[in-house]
């Protein structure tokens, strides 16, 4: 088969859509599973005059004050936006390793490294209107410390697209996009990491178990998330649609708010309060990715049987 016909059996393959959809049923069941500690990390990224930084305070504190459900707030359009992103992701990445023939034997650190990256640009260019959306929704009715914040009333996700929409611009729904960019560096090296412990626990056609993968998954992730999290911070900030910034426009207004955020945080609270919320993240992410990648596993496995495939997966 010539390059074309590998590329393309590659992009619409029957191996690539059970990848996407055990992905995003993966990360679906452990978001569903782990979303309160998503709930606590918001608060400490958004509303910078909260006073408690523990993440069981804060549940406790949400619990009290807007009721044990409001730890839920927003799971809905959450779980939307996760789902159409890790599908997207996955499809993707494993189009492209599938495409590029990055086989377990030739595959290698750095070609997962720039698969990955080139997943998450395409993956950021496709969902940020509804990662912009569910922050908005996520944080709606919530009882802020820092009083230049304001509510928003949107009725649900169509209604809240079309208010940004008539109301800010549809540049709006792209807001966060650059350092969503920036921070495809995220899953490319956590994918990175995971792909090169996996191949590591399962030299020699060992069977790597549920156990270790769920390990894998969560350094990998937790690896990741450390190193990007204050760009993480400044996104769901300009998510949130309340910074106003220095008023310019393009990409060096995107660049200077960036900046300007970064700096506005150190002065505030330090160098370290770029990290803040980071523990709620860890145990978020870590917890979520880890269960994500044992149900991702398990699904891709049991399918591929199923189908008398019998791959073992060290894609």
């Amino acid at each position: 088969m010539s390059d074309n016909g590998g590329s393309a059996v590659g992009l619409l393959s029957y191996e690539t859509l059970v990848h996407a959809v055990a992905g995003a049923t993966g990360s679906v069941t452990a978001m569903t599973v782990f979303f309160p500690l998503d709930t606590a990390k918001s608060r400490l990224q958004v509303d910078e005059n909260r006073k408690s930084t523990s993440t069981p305070v804060i549940l406790a504190e949400i619990a009290k004050e807007e009721g044990i459900l409001s730890l839920y707030r927003g799971w809905f359009p959450v779980i939307s936006s996760l789902c159409c992103s890790n599908f997207v992701y996955f499809y993707t990445f494993n189009a492209l390793k599938k495409a590029t023939g990055a086989g377990p034997s030739k595959s290698s650190p750095g070609k997962d490294l720039l698969i990955g990256i080139v997943a998450g640009v395409a993956n950021v260019i496709l969902t940020t209107p509804m990662w912009v959306v569910n922050t908005r929704l996520k944080l709606q009715g919530v009882k802020f410390r820092n009083e230049d914040l304001h509510q928003t009333q949107y009725r649900g996700i169509f209604d809240a697209f079309t208010q940004i929409i008539a109301n800010e611009g549809v540049g709006t729904l792209w807001s966060s996009t650059l350092p969503s960019l920036l921070l495809v560096l995220n899953p490319a090296v956590q994918f990175m990491f995971y792909e090169a412990m996996k191949r590591k626990a399962g030299k020699g056609g060992r069977k790597i178990s549920s156990a270790q993968i769920f390990l894998i998954g969560a350094v990998a992730k937790a690896i990741a998330t450390t190193a990007t999290y204050p760009l993480q911070t400044v996104q769901a900030i300009l998510r949130f649609g309340q910074y106003k910034g220095d008023g310019k426009g393009g990409l060096m207004g995107s660049l200077s708010n960036i900046f300007l955020l970064f700096m506005d945080r150190i002065k505030k609270h330090g160098f370290l309060g770029l990290y803040k919320g980071l523990e709620a993240k860890l145990l978020q992410t870590v917890l979520t990715a880890a269960l994500m990648f044992v149900v991702y596993e398990k699904i891709t496995s049991a399918t591929f049987k199923v189908m008398g495939l019998n791959k073992k997966l060290k894609h």
